[in-house]
């Protein structure tokens, strides 16, 4: 996700950190460099003329060129600016109170409407609401099986009224929610390949018909700055709320999505951001902004790991931190990683992950943690309790059983007990903060737990590395796992 932008604009910061002091040609030569960086990146060329001239113009401020770390105000300046071209604030889906509300998705053929409306809905079900899909887009070969297939992967119902006019399929669909209770439906309309007369005015006589309470258009990153012309051309014709982005994190560059605030005006609502059901994310423009420049989203880690966190899992945290890891707890944290995407989406938004990654070659191959599990299942009871008991002949036993080798399973090992160190620093971090606490200091910050992840509020990637290994050399979960997976492709 905006990777290349990420990449450029990283750069430039790092160029004027290794200034002392910046002058006004040193600020002309990175706002030259962002204003590439930008257009590279698909962003429209008018929002990139504006975004720079802003920007510039606060960086020759006295306030930044005087002050002792120019180039964090300079940062600073440019992640206020960009969290304005997104949206400044989150734009929340605005419902009604009758029942039931209506939500109409538009736009064209294979922007994922139909993928879109089954994430919507899936994340309207977790919110406590009982949605029902319409599938209205009777053109597209099997259009309504594919909203069915979806729709059974979540559990929710689709009403097909297969032969029978769009029109009339809405309105059906919303006299099926009052007879069945459904609280929301979602209306996933006819895209075409290109925008026309007869779509545009389905679109509207659709809307006219069920009178939705929200209207949101489907837009595919990928197609870059095509994004601001279909946009447009949708609010000249059918007034609608917000857009919701497509595929965001298959595009690499990824501007469109940065323009459609600033010449629309029309709000981003959500981004989808992978193909699994509950990969639609709220937008959050801020948090959006610290992603693109390379600080991270540690609080969308935590939102993650909260939506999944019970007492019972609290517990098993502070017992972790008391007592150590366990091989039980190893694999509940590695199935725990998984459930919120892998461990390729977590340090994506853990701040210098998108660097890191993309030094690693942008992904990580998580396939070993299978055979981690199979390793794990493969010992016993008391093995998993008590892994330090586990010698050379048990460890020949184990790989056997789970159809690996010695040397696969010392990895494993070696990947507890680095864990175990990483436990021990925590256990001690707590120690002192509470030694501190009993001595009358105060403002400190409340911390968030998070269940298999431990406490990474507020710590950056180098503060990440530098707390897993020992010596001179940091090293990370990132250095590790890159590790393992160089060990076992040499197998």
């Amino acid at each position: 996700m905006f990777n290349s932008l990420s990449d450029r604009l990283a750069d430039t910061f790092d160029r004027l950190r290794g200034k002392g002091k910046l002058t006004e040609a040193d600020i002309t030569s990175a706002m030259r460099d962002i204003r590439m960086a930008l257009l590279e990146a698909d962003v429209n060329f008018k929002v990139v003329r504006d975004f720079v001239e802003r920007t510039r113009e606060r960086c020759l401020t006295a306030e930044v060129l005087e002050s002792l770390t120019p180039a964090q105000n300079v940062v600073k300046i440019v992640l206020d600016e960009l969290i304005v071209l997104l949206g400044a604030t989150e734009s929340k889906l605005v419902l009604s109170s009758r029942i039931p509300n209506v939500i109409m998705l538009v736009g064209l053929q294979g922007s994922g409407k139909t993928t879109a409306a089954a994430k919507l809905a899936y994340l309207l079900k977790k919110q406590g609401r009982s949605p029902l899909l319409a599938a209205c887009d009777v053109y597209r070969p099997a259009a309504a099986d594919q909203l069915a297939t979806l729709g059974g992967e979540i559990g929710v119902p689709v009403f097909r009224g297969d032969g029978a006019h769009p029109i009339q399929i809405a309105e059906d669909a919303v006299r099926e929610a009052v007879n069945s209770m459904r609280d929301v439906v979602i209306v996933d309309t006819a895209g075409r390949l290109q925008i026309d007369e007869v779509m545009m005015q389905e679109a509207v006589d659709i809307k006219r018909a069920v009178k939705p309470d929200q209207v949101l258009m489907v837009v595919d990153a990928m197609t870059g700055q095509d994004i601001v012309n279909v946009v447009a051309t949708f609010a000249e014709r059918t007034e609608f709320d917000g857009v919701i982005v497509s595929k965001l994190d298959g595009d690499a560059r990824g501007g469109g999505a940065l323009s459609v605030r600033a010449v629309t005006g029309k709000p981003i609502k959500f981004a989808s951001v992978g193909e699994k059901p509950d990969a639609l994310e709220v937008f959050n423009p801020e948090r959006m902004a610290k992603r693109i420049l390379g600080m991270g989203d540690v609080v969308g880690i935590i939102e993650k790991a909260q939506e999944m966190a019970d007492a019972q899992q609290m517990a098993a945290a502070e017992r972790m931190l008391r007592d150590g890891l366990t091989m039980n707890d190893l694999l509940e944290q590695m199935r725990t990683i998984q459930k919120m995407g892998g461990m390729t989406k977590i340090l994506g938004m853990l701040p210098g992950g998108q660097r890191a990654l993309a030094k690693m070659g942008g992904n990580l191959d998580e396939s070993n943690f299978t055979r981690f599990e199979a390793m794990i299942l493969s010992m016993t009871s008391e093995e998993r309790l008590r892994p330090s008991m586990i010698n050379g002949q048990r460890r020949a036993r184990i790989a056997r059983g789970s159809g690996t080798t010695p040397a696969d399973v010392n990895i494993l090992m070696k990947q507890w007990g680095e864990m175990n160190k990483m436990m021990g620093r925590m256990r001690n971090m707590a120690q002192q903060r509470g030694a501190q606490k009993a001595k009358g200091k105060k403002g400190k910050s409340k911390k968030m737990r998070m269940p298999g992840l431990g406490n990474l509020a507020g710590m950056d990637m180098s503060q990440l590395m530098g707390g897993l290994g020992g010596g001179t050399a940091p090293r990370s979960d990132l250095d590790m796992l890159r590790q393992m997976e160089e060990q076992f492709k040499r197998r």
